[in-house]
């Protein structure tokens, strides 16, 4: 249950979508589902604090959670963003997945072997197999709402010098770009900016697909009331014309200047709306981290340098690959990175430690933060509950049914985890089961069971004594249409059987001999029960589709199935912040890069190759706590013995 929820402001802005106002500019199916939840305010949750890198004492914040349950809890604590981009799902109708990598090391003893890749070029064989990272798959109703909830937040902790940039696509922009307007209001609309990039792909009947769009609002467009810093770009036109030309053409500190009348002057132009210097990350370049919908540093250097200053606070609350808090670092700017999926929190908080970022890490404790994304945690739920099957005779509200000698079927609600509006049930959605989905059942139906994450009643009033649940029951006591009967159940308690350690043996031994790294924990077996089945799932899904296909095969020791190892000589307590003293990042070659490092230098400023993990971490002080990461993302946190 949330702690508390936390009041949207109440503004009278003439034509907008406000608490008492409700004048939506943008009508469909639909679009008045949304206000109950925003006059009851954003859910406020326990924010656990899980790891520190660095200084503790800093403002630098990674959370996996909810936009809106993050946004609750930086208005409660009346912490202020200066900028805040976005690049939330596009509603592409489209599963996003890694390709989760087998591990070379040495015990696994793999060959050399190389194969031609689908660009052409010859790679190292691997062993891999793919895993659902989010499904951005919504009604476009559903998806309005849910971005209506969330920009509504981010407005309430937006300074008031603020703006925000939202990324989107061709597909899902104009409607969101009406959703703008109808919160931060068309006057304080700025700019639709047109990232134009290369095309992928063939067009046969249609023009290629080459640019997204960027809006960009403010909380005060009024003169001097936002964070504006003019700048200039190349002018490659120019450059071009002049250097054809046969003009003199001088470069200095990665800059181009053309001489007129003996004076120096550079090829710059004032920035437009329409951006065609930025390019895609590549995938053989410096910045690929693996990671789809990972977005060029240049694009996010751009705008976090044009619409805030050093030491102000930038925000991502759909973080993704992490670009913005790894800018937003270097270029001296405070940084909040939010996302509800493990993957980008690892993948971020990786990222940050190699460029000596002091942040915390924390979680948002809302009841379903405990898989490593909603997509797979809607899966994991169906197994994980009793007796439930499909049963396609039932409305589609419904996830299944259970079968029972003594009540016949008995269908089964559960939230769609993905969609965060249908993790709270209340008196709303409760009416709309109760007028539109229970006379469909007939009589046969008995009983229905409905799982919840979060339930609230919402007009208490005099029943100011009696808890949520038993006012919900008594809503379906009175209720006229059907005589079902409505067992409710928490489906935090199923959630929690989710999470397991993986198991690992190690040896912890004092080594004197090592005046630097006195400790060694050396990794003698891991087996992880959730890699393995999803290792047999891959290969008897791929040997039914391809008879000469090679299945995976995992080493006795297992070591190749991990990710990152690390070890805390600060903390034994398991209940307090992990702070990673020493940590080996493993990438998908076996290569260990130390302190997750991705280049190391001699003193002639060449690189260096990281070596082949050898299964083993190594410390100064003795270690007193080992996490281990596998391959898939879950962390396993281990007190330590001799």
């Amino acid at each position: 249950m949330a702690i508390k929820y936390i009041p949207y402001e109440v503004s009278t802005v003439k034509g907008q979508a406000v608490l008492n106002n409700f004048h939506r500019l943008l009508k469909y199916d639909g679009n008045d589902k949304v206000f109950s939840n925003i006059r009851r305010g954003m859910p406020y949750y326990e924010l656990k604090h899980i790891e520190t890198v660095g200084n503790e004492n800093t403002d630098n914040m990674i959370i996996r959670g909810e936009c809106i349950s993050a946004c609750a809890y930086l208005k409660e604590h009346n912490i202020k963003v200066d900028l805040v981009y976005i690049d939330p799902p596009f509603a592409s109708e489209a599963n996003y997945s890694k390709e989760v990598f087998i591990r070379n090391n040495v015990t696994s003893n793999k060959n050399d072997e190389t194969i031609t890749n689908k660009f052409g070029t010859e790679e190292k064989k691997q062993d891999k197999f793919d895993e659902i990272m989010y499904g951005d798959i919504w009604t476009k109703e559903y998806y309005l709402n849910w971005m209506y909830e969330n920009l509504r937040a981010i407005k309430e902790i937006l300074s008031e010098t603020g703006s925000i940039y939202v990324h989107l696509d061709r597909r899902i922009g104009h409607y969101v770009k009406i959703l703008l307007d109808e919160i931060f209001g068309e006057n304080n609309f700025l700019n639709e900016i047109v990232w134009k990039y290369q095309a992928n792909g063939k067009y046969q009947n249609s023009y290629a697909e080459n640019n997204d769009k960027i809006y960009l609002y403010t909380k005060n467009s009024n003169e001097g009331g936002h964070i504006f810093n003019y700048q200039r770009i190349m002018d490659w036109a120019d450059y071009a014309n002049k250097t054809n030309s046969g003009q003199k053409i001088i470069k200095k500190e990665g800059k181009y200047y053309y001489i007129f009348n003996g004076e120096e002057r550079p090829f710059e132009k004032q920035m437009g709306e329409v951006w065609i210097d930025i390019e895609k990350v590549k995938r053989d370049g410096d910045e690929k981290i693996d990671y789809e919908t990972q977005k060029p540093e240049a694009l996010l250097k751009r705008i976090i340098k044009t619409s805030s200053n050093e030491g102000m606070i930038v925000a991502d609350f759909f973080g993704g690959s992490g670009v913005t808090a790894a800018v937003a670092h270097k270029l001296g700017r405070k940084f909040i990175h939010c996302d509800i999926g493990i993957n980008s929190i690892e993948v971020t908080r990786d990222r940050l430690k190699d460029l000596d970022a002091d942040f915390n890490v924390y979680q948002i404790n809302d009841g379903v933060q405990l898989f490593r994304n909603p997509a797979q945690t809607n899966e994991k739920l169906k197994s994980l509950i009793q007796g439930l099957r499909k049963n396609s005779k039932l409305p589609d509200v419904f996830a299944g049914s259970i079968e029972d000698s003594k009540l016949g079927t008995i269908p089964v609600y559960l939230p769609n985890l993905i969609n965060s509006n249908e993790k709270l049930f209340d008196d709303s959605r409760l009416q709309k089961l109760l007028v539109d989905t229970l006379p469909e059942l007939g009589n046969k139906i008995k009983k229905v069971i409905i799982y919840y994450v979060d339930i609230v009643y919402n007009n208490k009033k005099e029943n100011e004594s009696k808890d949520d649940i038993t006012l919900l029951q008594e809503m379906v006591k009175n209720d006229k249409n059907s005589n079902v009967e409505v067992e409710f159940k928490d489906l935090k308690n199923i959630l929690s059987n989710i999470v397991l350690n993986d198991k690992v043996e190690y040896k912890l031994e004092e080594n004197n001999k090592d005046l630097i790294n006195k400790w060694k924990i050396t990794i003698k077996n891991f087996i992880s029960d959730r890699v393995l089945g999803k290792i047999e799932t891959f290969n008897k899904k791929s040997l039914l589709n391809n008879e000469d296909f090679v299945p995976i095969k995992i080493s006795s020791s297992g070591l190749e199935c991990i990710e990152y190892i690390a070890v805390d000589c600060k903390n034994s307590d398991i209940d307090k912040p992990f702070c990673a003293t020493h940590d080996i990042k493993i990438d998908k070659e076996g290569y260990a890069h130390i302190d997750c490092k991705k280049k190391r230098v001699n003193d002639k400023g060449k690189n260096i190759k990281f070596d082949i993990w050898n299964g083993t971490i190594k410390s100064v002080e003795k270690p007193l706590r080992l996490k281990v990461r596998n391959i898939c993302g879950d962390e396993s946190i281990i007190p330590l013995v001799e």
